[in-house]
């Protein structure tokens, strides 16, 4: 087993222990598999569009102090992202852990004002290993608030984080990267809605990072934003009667200065995808 993959799997399992200290007093849960698939993704210094297959293991749950979530996304790549020393497409591994410790759950009245129902503590991290020649390990550590606003249905949180990331990069020497401390804007939300008889629901994220010192070339990076949302229907709920089991739709990324990187191929990327997700 190589370092990336130890790495992921200690990632893996301690948001999965995590998330189960809490799983016996659960309040609620939602646990799904998603697909998503797009022909128009980019990477740095390609100038190729690359066709993508992710599939994703997600799982959200609420306990008397706050709440988890946990996403591991496998990402798999057409020829024209290669695997290292390969002509075939690089396969990717991205997991996600947060945790919300919620200022209502631990003091027993949610610190509420305006449009905002509770605020939050937020911490956790991101682990990714891919098995192209640039090798990328990123590590990234986030910590910082959240504001819980007040939804008639769904959810919208946005968070102001304080990040530290390292990475290794296969071309550089020493390969092991360390950035500077950056900041991180992120909004998240999920907002079910019907459009007539149709159960739907509008579904994302947004972050905004600022620069974070140089790269492993030398290279300052910039600020660098990443749009990711879907729009789904409840095809479950119109085909058998059964709301929050499958969701079908589409989705849109959009990735300005990826990875912090300020100019070059492949910086910038505009990709539509198909979405599945099977809730269970």
């Amino acid at each position: 087993m190589t370092q990336a993959s130890k790495g992921i799997g200690l990632g893996v399992g301690l948001a999965l222990v995590l998330s189960a200290t809490t799983a016996t007093a659960a309040t609620w849960s939602d646990t799904s598999i998603g697909y998503r698939f797009g022909t128009e993704f980019t990477e740095p210094a390609n100038d190729e569009d690359i066709q993508k297959h992710i599939i994703s293991f997600t799982h959200a749950s609420g306990y008397a102090y706050g709440q988890n979530f946990f996403n591991l996304d496998l990402l798999q790549s057409d020829r024209n992202d290669p695997a290292n020393n390969s002509e075939t497409g690089a396969t990717e591994a991205y997991l996600v852990y947060r945790h919300q410790l919620h200022y209502g759950g631990v003091f027993g009245e949610a610190l509420s004002f305006g449009p905002v129902r509770d605020v939050a503590l937020t911490a956790g991290f991101d682990l990714n290993t891919k098995n192209t020649a640039f090798a990328p390990r990123k590590r990234q550590f986030v910590v910082g608030p959240t504001l819980k606003f007040d939804l008639p249905r769904g959810f919208l949180d946005v968070s102001l984080f304080y990040s530290r990331e390292w990475n290794n990069c296969g071309f550089c020497d020493p390969s092991r990267v360390t950035f500077d401390p950056y900041a991180q804007l992120n909004v998240a939300w999920g907002v079910p809605f019907d459009a007539g008889p149709v159960p739907m629901k509008f579904q994302g994220f947004f972050n905004l990072n600022t620069s974070k010192g140089e790269d492993g070339f030398g290279n300052d990076t910039t600020s660098e934003r990443l749009l990711r949302t879907s729009l789904m229907v409840d095809v479950g709920q119109l085909a058998w009667g059964e709301s929050n089991n499958l969701w079908a739709g589409v989705g849109y990324e959009h990735w300005r200065n990826k990875f912090g990187n300020a100019d070059g191929p492949g910086v910038d990327t505009d990709a539509a995808t198909f979405n599945l997700e099977w809730h269970f």
